[in-house]
Formats: structure tokens, C-alpha cells, sequence
């Protein structure tokens, strides 16, 4: 039995906008950024001194003060982004591939006492780290907890040998960074998740809004049988007719692909039961 509905998320993967900060939106802490423009910090530190400091794991750190720099510029910005962060810390350790990183909310101590330092706040009423900038432009980041990057409850959920494994190291604290250009910072937050350039552009450049299209895969019994818990035998996600006429007759191309429907069909292997979908697009990620 085919049926036609109207979902607002399913699969909505396949095309995306791009979101960028409002540029009306300026930082408020003059003591890390004067100018009210992102800023970065950071250091990288060399052999010399992580010998020097066998309990420091931490080989690179980063802090950046502004709009998001995790998220890529082509997909949809979390809803009130700007309000909600803009304290972006990442670390590597040492040997490890990629970095990790967290987020929160930075505010003076004390708004009345200028001379107060900055708390950068974190949900479940964490800290991220205290925050201030010495004469010479270098921040000074404390407080960081070792289990920064784990649950709330690790200390007490993992055992005390996996938690020392993966909480950052005794003497990974009291970072002194320097002043770096807000690119050094955005290039560092790159490495967490690079785009493969094998995927080459989103789907909302290569599509456009007049293009019908369809992709899909049929899998056979050999596949079906190794994934016993796959109920799909064959998926089409596509725009035809249907589709095309609905975004020509209120679509907007400058929008594009918000607003724009795609119809997804699903064939599972319960008795060849078969359901499509249609889709309205409000600009997900596509990659």
C-alpha cells in the first residue's frame, strides 16, 4: 500500500542552505575582544616542554571567542547559536589525531567590578574555564577540568582507570596562550570533523531548483541476510513532477532549497510493504 505524507525532518538530508552569523551581532566582552570581532588564542606546545611536563597531556589548545566555528558555513546554524555560545575551547593531546572541543557561555564574575575575572559557563552548571588577559595580550585560561571533554557523572560511572585514560592530565591547567588571527583558531576547529573533499559540493549547489533527480539502492538477499535487522529492500529518494510543480508555483529560487519538497519511497521486505514520503526541505545538513 502506497501512501503520501508530509514530514518535516525525514530525510530533509538531502539538500542545505548556508547559515551565517548575523553581522549585527557583536561580543560584549571588550577585555578579550576591544574591536567586538572574533578572536582566537592559542598555543602549541614543543617536545621541549611536554618532556619537561610528563603530566601535561594537552599538546595543542585553542580558545576562540565568537560565532560558532565548529559547524561547517553549509549547513543550517543551531537555532539562537549566537545566544547560546561563544566560548569555544579545543584541545589535542598528544599522539592523538584529531582534537576535541567544547562550548559555552562567558560573562564577567562580577558585571559591576571591571577588574573581575570571566567565568565561561557550560550546561548542567559546569565551568568551561575563568578567563583573563594579562598586559600583554596573552589569555590566561584556569579552572579547566580534566573531565572537560566526559559525561557530568564520569568520575563516578567510569572505572578510575578508563577515567584517567581519558580525562586530560594533572598539570593540564593554567594555560598562558597568545594572541593568534581568527583563521589560526577556525583552521584548528576544521581538523575535529574535515570535509572529505571526495564528496565534493552540498547537493544545493550541484541540484538546482528546477532539476528533478533520483537516487537510490536496491539490496540484495546476500546484503539483507548479513543485516538481519534492515527492513528496507530498496529506497528511492527523488524529485519528479510533483515536486518541481509545488516549489515553481511557491518556491522561492533565492531561497533555494528551503521550502523545496523531496519524496522519499520505501520498499521493506514485510511483505513487500511500500511507503513514500514526501519531505519539505528547511535547509539540513546534506554531508
Amino acid at each position: 500500500m502506497a501512501s503520501r505524507m508530509v514530514a518535516g525532518a525525514a530525510f530533509g538530508a538531502a539538500l542545505l542552505i548556508s547559515g551565517a552569523a548575523p553581522a549585527e551581532d557583536t561580543l560584549k566582552l571588550t577585555e578579550l575582544s576591544p574591536s567586538g570581532a572574533d578572536v582566537c588564542f592559542g598555543r602549541v606546545y614543543d617536545a621541549a616542554h611536554l618532556k619537561a611536563h610528563p603530566h601535561q597531556k594537552v599538546a595543542r589548545i585553542f580558545f576562540y571567542y565568537g560565532h560558532d566555528p565548529v559547524s561547517r558555513p553549509n549547513e543550517e546554524p543551531p537555532a539562537n547559536q549566537d545566544n547560546s555560545y561563544n566560548g569555544f575551547l579545543t584541545t589535542t593531546v598528544r599522539d592523538a589525531k584529531k582534537p576535541e572541543w567544547a562550548s559555552g557561555w562567558c560573562n564577567k564574575n562580577d558585571p559591576s567590578d571591571p577588574s573581575s575575572g570571566i567565568r565561561c559557563g557550560m550546561d548542567c552548571d559546569r565551568t568551561l574555564a575563568s578567563l583573563k588577559v594579562d598586559d600583554k595580550g596573552r589569555l590566561l585560561l584556569s579552572g579547566l577540568s580534566p573531565d572537560i571533554y566526559l559525561d557530568p557523572d564520569a568520575s563516578e560511572s567510569m572505572s578510575k582507570a578508563e577515567y584517567n585514560k581519558q580525562a586530560l592530565g594533572s598539570e593540564d591547567d593554567n594555560f598562558r596562550l597568545d594572541p593568534m588571527p581568527a583563521d589560526s583558531c577556525k583552521a584548528e576547529f576544521a581538523r575535529i570533523d574535515p570535509i572529505d573533499p571526495a564528496l565534493g559540493d552540498p547537493l544545493r549547489v550541484r541540484l538546482k531548483p528546477d532539476q528533478p533527480f533520483c537516487y537510490g539502492r536496491d539490496y540484495d538477499d546476500a546484503h539483507l541476510k548479513s543485516h538481519p535487522d534492515q527492513l528496507t529492500r530498496s529506497i528511492r529518494v527523488f524529485r519528479g513532477p510533483v515536486e518541481l510543480a509545488s516549489f515553481a508555483a511557491s518556491g522561492d529560487t533565492a531561497d533555494w532549497p528551503n521550502g523545496a519538497d523531496i519524496a522519499v519511497s520505501v520498499t521493506t521486505r514485510q511483505r513487500g510493504a511500500k511507503v513514500t514520503q514526501t519531505s519539505s526541505c528547511q535547509g539540513e545538513a546534506d554531508q
